[in-house]
C-alpha cells in the first residue's frame, strides 16, 4: 500500500504540469497551517474560518515569491478529512516549483500517487467505490461515463451495496446464534424466509452484474467494428465519421491490413470505430489473412458490428448468408448498405422493402441514419441500465464471487446443509460485498488502487 503516515503533512500541484494561467498546489496533514502561517503574508490562516479564500503573498524569508490565493479547509470539513489548504498561484512551472521547494523546507513532503483520496477513504470521507469513482471522472471522456462516475461517487453504487450486504448481516447473526445453542436444537432463522433472501439479493446481483455491459461501454467507448467485404468503403465510412482522413483509402482490394481505431463522441456518447481488414474467404496474403483474423476476434469482442456492404455489387441475400458466417458474441449488428447514390432503380426498391437496413454514402459523407441508429442503441441501453450501473472489473469479480456464495448457500439450504456450512457460505457474500465498498480491505489492493491515481489527487 502507499505508505499511510496520518501525521506527515502533504502537498503536490494538483493541476496538470505545464505553463497555464494559474496553478493549484493542494496540501494536507496537521502542520498545514502552522507551516503556512510562517510563509503566507496576509491574514493568519490558522484563525480564519473554514471554506474561506484569502488574497497574499507566499514569501520565502525576504523573497517574494508570488502572490496568490488560499483556500482554507479546516478539519473535518474537507476532501481528505485534515487541515486542508489550496494556493491558486501562477501557472509558471518555476514558481509552482519554488512553493513546493519552500514547503518542503518546511517539513511538508510531496504526496504519493491518490494519498489526498486515500486519506478521504481512511478517515471516512468516502467508501472505496465513491474513490474509485473519483478517478473515473477524472479520466471521463464522455457525457455517458462522466454520468456513471457522478453516480457512483454519489454513493448510490455504494448505498444499494451496502443495503444487501446489511440484509445478509442480520440473517447471518440469527444463524451464527443457532450455532451458539447447536446441543439444544433451537432454530432461529426461518429456513424459509432466508431462501427468500437469498433469492432476493440473487436478483439484485444478478442485475448488477448484467449492467457491466453498459456500464463498461460508457466508461470505455462503445467499442464499434466497421466489417464488410474488401472495397466495401469501411475506410472510406471511418473517415467521413471522424470528419477526417484517418484511414488509407484506395480502389486497390486490401488496402487495410490491421485494425485502425479512433474515438470519438456522438451526442455524447463515446465510440471506438475499429476500422478492419476487409473480409474474404480466397485471401492468399498471409499478411491479409492475419488482418482477415483480427477482424473476425475484435467483432466477437465488439459491443456493436456494423456490417457495410456495397449495396450496387451484393444482393441482400448474399449480404445475409455472409453475415451467418460472423460469431459476434452479444453484440448488435447493423445492416448498412454503402454507395446508395449509384443504385439502380430495382436495387433501391430492394433496399426500400427493407428498412432495417440503413443507406449510406460514404463517400458523401450522407451518413446521418448511421449516426442517428447508431444513438438510438446507445439510448435505450442506457434505459435498460436503471439505478446503479457497474463499470468497474474488480466490483464485477467481487459480484460474481457474491453471487457463486449466494447460490452454494441456496443449494445447502434445498439439501438440508448444516448451519455452520451454510453460516460459511453466507459469511463469504458478505466479505465480498463489503469488498466493494472498502468495509473488507487489505493493504495490497489499497495500493493497488490509489497508486494509479494522479499525484495531487
Amino acid at each position: 500500500m502507499i505508505g499511510y503516515f496520518p501525521d506527515d503533512t502533504i502537498a503536490a500541484l494538483a493541476t496538470p504540469s505545464g505553463v497555464g494561467a494559474i496553478g493549484v498546489i493542494r496540501i494536507s496533514g496537521p502542520k498545514t497551517f502552522e507551516v503556512l502561517d510562517q510563509v503566507f503574508q496576509g491574514k493568519k490562516l490558522s484563525e480564519v474560518p473554514t471554506h474561506t479564500v484569502h488574497l497574499g503573498k507566499i514569501k520565502d524569508g525576504d523573497q517574494e515569491l508570488d502572490e496568490v490565493l488560499v483556500a482554507v479547509f479546516h478539519n473535518p470539513k474537507s476532501y481528505t478529512g485534515q487541515d486542508v489548504a489550496e494556493i491558486s498561484c501562477h501557472g509558471s512551472s518555476f514558481i509552482q516549483e519554488r512553493i513546493l521547494e519552500l514547503l518542503g523546507k518546511q517539513g511538508i513532503r510531496l504526496a504519493s500517487p491518490g494519498e489526498f483520496t486515500l486519506r478521504a477513504f481512511l478517515n471516512g470521507k468516502m467508501d472505496l467505490s465513491q474513490a474509485e469513482a473519483v478517478a473515473d471522472m477524472i479520466a471521463a471522456d464522455s457525457a455517458g461515463a462522466l454520468k456513471t462516475a457522478m453516480y457512483q461517487m454519489k454513493g448510490g453504487f455504494s448505498k444499494e451495496i451496502s443495503v444487501l450486504r446489511q440484509e445478509l448481516i442480520d440473517f447471518a447473526s440469527l444463524v451464527e446464534l443457532e450455532l451458539d445453542f447447536s446441543e439444544e436444537d433451537v432454530e432461529f432463522a426461518d429456513r424459509d424466509q432466508l431462501a427468500n433472501l437469498i433469492l432476493k439479493i440473487l436478483a439484485a446481483v444478478n442485475r448488477l452484474i448484467e449492467s457491466f455491459r453498459f456500464g463498461n461501454v460508457m466508461k470505455n467507448g462503445y467499442a464499434t467494428v466497421i466489417a464488410g467485404k474488401p472495397n466495401a468503403g469501411k475506410s472510406t465510412l471511418l473517415n467521413a465519421l471522424l470528419n477526417e482522413e484517418r484511414a488509407i483509402v484506395s480502389d486497390i482490394a486490401g488496402t487495410t491490413r490491421d485494425t485502425v481505431e479512433e474515438a470519438i463522441q456522438l451526442k455524447g456518447i463515446l465510440f471506438r470505430f475499429i476500422d478492419t481488414a476487409g473480409i474474404r474467404h480466397d485471401a492468399e496474403s498471409e499478411i491479409e489473412k492475419i488482418g482477415i483474423a483480427r477482424a473476425l476476434e475484435k467483432m466477437k469482442n465488439a459491443a456493436v458490428v456494423i456490417y457495410l456492404f456495397d449495396a450496387r455489387e451484393m444482393s441482400l441475400e448474399e449480404v445475409a448468408a455472409e453475415t451467418q458466417r460472423f460469431e459476434t458474441g452479444q453484440a448488435e449488428i447493423l445492416l448498412v448498405a454503402n454507395k446508395v447514390d449509384g443504385l439502380s432503380e430495382a436495387q433501391q426498391k430492394a433496399l426500400k422493402a427493407r428498412p432495417e437496413i440503413l443507406q449510406v454514402s460514404a463517400k458523401n459523407k450522407d451518413i446521418d441514419s448511421l449516426i442517428a441508429a447508431l444513438s438510438k442503441l446507445a439510448n435505450e441501453a442506457n434505459l435498460g441500465a436503471s439505478g446503479a450501473t457497474v463499470s468497474n472489473v474488480r466490483h464485477l469479480e467481487a459480484l460474481r464471487e457474491t453471487k457463486d456464495a449466494l447460490e452454494a448457500a441456496y443449494t445447502g439450504l434445498n439439501s438440508g446443509l448444516t448451519g455452520d456450512l451454510l453460516a460459511e457460505d453466507i459469511r463469504r457474500a458478505i466479505h465480498y460485498l463489503g469488498d466493494i465498498t472498502g468495509e473488507i480491505s487489505t493493504d495490497d489492493l489499497l495500493g493497488n488502487i490509489f497508486g494509479k491515481f494522479c499525484i495531487g489527487k
